[in-house]
């Protein structure tokens, strides 16, 4: 099994009815966010068949899905009101 590693998912998604699929989809994984932008520790293999179920839901010419890995040594940099998490150190902006 490959090692756990934190990633953010990022969608702009057009519709609503295909919103609520994707979010359903992220919940189901039981993954947590806010709005359109939500965080998790995945595996490779994890993360590219969440990236397909996703895809698979999403309009190309209208939608779009980002999936970008955190490297733990690099600082991360945020805005607004936060706080942070107890679970893994994360931080929840509002």
């Amino acid at each position: 099994m490959s090692r756990l590693r934190k990633i953010i998912i990022a969608y702009d998604i057009s519709r609503n009815k295909t919103r609520r699929m994707v979010h359903n989809i992220l919940k189901s994984w039981r993954i947590g966010g806010q709005k359109s932008v939500h965080e998790a520790y995945l595996d490779s293999n994890q993360a590219q068949e969440l990236f397909i179920q996703i895809s698979r839901k999403l309009n190309p010419k209208t939608d779009s899905l980002m999936m970008a890995w955190i490297e733990s040594h690099r600082k991360i940099l945020f805005r607004g009101l936060g706080k942070e998490s107890v679970e893994n150190n994360l931080f929840h902006i509002r």
